[in-house]
């Protein structure tokens, strides 16, 4: 063979592999993992009722966290995959309480999810996602997720997704937002800016605030129906910017996943690899 002669060799199938992935392990965490990573979440701030939080660590440096949190008591896209839990006229307090009750017993949903950026790209993300799943111990685990538009890792983790619905206050929140500025209804900085240049800005933002109040489902359910008046005169202009979009613009796909070791033991501590030991949706074939 001449020094000049190039060998090219072919593998069928071949699997990228990372070398670290046997030493990375998924076990319980603390709010302060979370708060050492939370600021690569785009959601950095806030944290669902009744968080649980789970790590992912490399020789004892976390390097992924993951949030469970409890989930909402009412949720269309829920409904289109489970149609018996969807309320109906002439319901009782009793059925709706039964309601709650079943969905608390058995759902949770992934709230809040962030990888080191040096982790990033290794598939370390669903297979976190699906062993933490695994060890929480539900029947069922959700998830709301915008960027499954454009990141596949809740179906590489074995959650089934229905198609994006528009949020309930699409129309009314778009109405509102052609009928008080000329900058398109998505543009963030624009919507600030327009309002911060207004000879009558803080009749505009007041007139913001008590949209964003009567509409907003999270400022009228529960205790923080209490709280909202003056949580909401004390927000800022970006603040009552990003909620009224959120509300009325949000369309997050939503994913289901159903754990095939329900009533079975599973260890709280495993490796990453563990996922690779079985397809994402079948019993745990991983053993210590």
């Amino acid at each position: 063979m001449s020094e000049t002669e190039t060998i090219v060799q072919h593998i069928p199938n071949a699997l990228g592999v990372f070398a670290l992935a046997d030493q990375m392990f998924v076990e319980r965490g603390s709010r302060e993992d979370w708060e050492l990573l939370h600021d690569l979440h785009y959601k950095a701030e806030g944290l669902p009722i009744g968080p649980q939080f789970w790590k992912l660590s490399l020789e004892g440096q976390t390097v992924g966290v993951l949030v469970i949190g409890q989930p909402k008591g009412m949720l269309k896209e829920r409904h289109r995959v489970f149609p018996h839990l969807a309320p109906r006229s002439g319901e009782t307090r009793l059925t709706n309480t039964n309601r709650y009750t079943h969905i608390n017993q058995n759902f949770r949903v992934i709230s809040r999810f962030v990888v080191d950026t040096m982790f990033r790209g290794i598939g370390a993300g669903y297979r976190m996602m699906n062993l933490v799943s695994r060890m929480d111990g539900h029947r069922f685990i959700e998830i709301q997720s915008s960027m499954s538009k454009f990141n596949i890792f809740g179906q590489k983790a074995g959650f089934r997704f229905v198609r994006p619905m528009n949020a309930n206050k699409f129309e009314k929140g778009m109405k509102f937002f052609r009928s008080h500025f000329a900058a398109s209804p998505q543009d963030f900085e624009a919507i600030v800016n327009e309002i911060e240049a207004s000879p009558s800005r803080d009749k505009l933002l007041a007139e913001c605030k008590v949209f964003y109040q009567r509409h907003s489902a999270l400022e009228n359910t529960g205790a923080a129906r209490d709280r909202a008046d003056g949580r909401v005169a004390a927000m800022t202009v970006r603040d009552v910017v990003k909620g009224i979009q959120q509300m009325s613009l949000a369309s997050p796909m939503y994913g289901i996943w159903e754990n095939p070791d329900l009533g079975f033991e599973v260890p709280q501590r495993m490796p990453l690899t563990a996922f690779d030991c079985q397809a994402p949706t079948e019993r745990l074939r991983w053993t210590p």
